[in-house]
């Protein structure tokens, strides 16, 4: 069992969306909390919030996870303030979607440099000094259903999340003698401001085809309230994998054990795909 009372704890991307639904939710488990995001004034907005739930912000400095420099500067100044964080928890990340003949490199370098080399920046810095203390503590990924399934479109996305996967699949087990567990956690759809921003390769966001495919993927949306609390009751249970919504689980499970129900769905979904977005006016 993790708990989170008197912790210490990181949190990337906390201006919004799950992350900040993350650093309310464990301030409410007791947990002291040390925040990053780029976005600067949502930064803040989530900082003064968790103050006024009653919790202790030790550090709220924006930064950019993909610049390795910004995160050595960031965890200098967390240990610091707090010698050593007892939870780290990689919660920012993009989302880049698109077919392989119109996505450009820029997107694909972009989406991965934060998707994937940002967490392990955040790892580089942080699991050193943890391991260090010797107190044990717990390392949580936030992955993506792209980080199990083919789904269509996601390949930038699915290139990062998919690679911290496997970082989180080798560290379960380094990190366990040194009493550091890790969580991997695969969200599906959720209702964050990240939907808004998906950067879709040569597809014009406001065409009616694109905003009811939205549309569609927010009917089966969860809230980030309902995501961060999965992620907690995971984390304290001490789950390897944490799904924030039945339908991922499911899903997982037919992918291993009955694949032919998941080749099914990925070949209908990328029909389904094409269907709504190639009616879409391009860029």
């Amino acid at each position: 069992m993790t708990k989170f009372g008197g912790k210490r704890v990181l949190i990337t991307g906390a201006a919004s969306g799950l992350g900040r639904s993350t650093a309310l939710a464990v301030a409410a488990k007791g947990a002291s909390v040390v925040l990053t995001d780029i976005a600067e004034a949502g930064l803040g907005e989530t900082a003064d919030l968790v103050q006024a739930a009653g919790a202790t912000v030790h550090l709220a400095q924006a930064a950019d996870i993909s610049d390795h420099d910004a995160v050595v500067d960031l965890a200098a100044k967390a240990h610091a303030e707090v010698g050593s964080v007892d939870i780290v928890m990689n919660v920012a990340g993009i989302a880049t979607w698109g077919t392989v003949e119109r996505l450009t490199h820029s997107q694909w370098r972009r989406t991965i440099d934060i998707d994937l080399m940002g967490p392990i920046h955040v790892i580089e810095e942080f699991l050193p000094p943890m391991i260090e203390a010797g107190r044990g503590g717990h390392l949580v990924n936030v992955s993506s259903a792209a980080g199990l399934f083919g789904l269509p479109w996601h390949a930038p996305y699915s290139a990062g999340k998919f690679g911290l996967r496997g970082v989180s699949e080798v560290l379960r087990f380094d990190l366990r003698r040194h009493r550091i567990g890790v969580s991997l956690v695969c969200p599906g759809a959720m209702a964050t401001p990240m939907v808004d921003s998906v950067d879709i390769a040569g597809v014009d966001r406001s065409a009616v085809a694109v905003q009811r495919a939205m549309a569609l993927f927010m009917r089966h949306a969860v809230t980030p309230d309902a995501a961060a609390a999965s992620i907690v009751r995971g984390v304290e249970r001490n789950r390897y994998l944490v799904y924030t919504s039945p339908d991922i689980r499911v899903g997982h499970w037919a992918q291993r054990y009955f694949p032919p129900s998941y080749n099914l769905a990925m070949r209908t979904m990328n029909w389904a795909m094409h269907r709504y977005i190639d009616k879409a006016p391009k860029d």
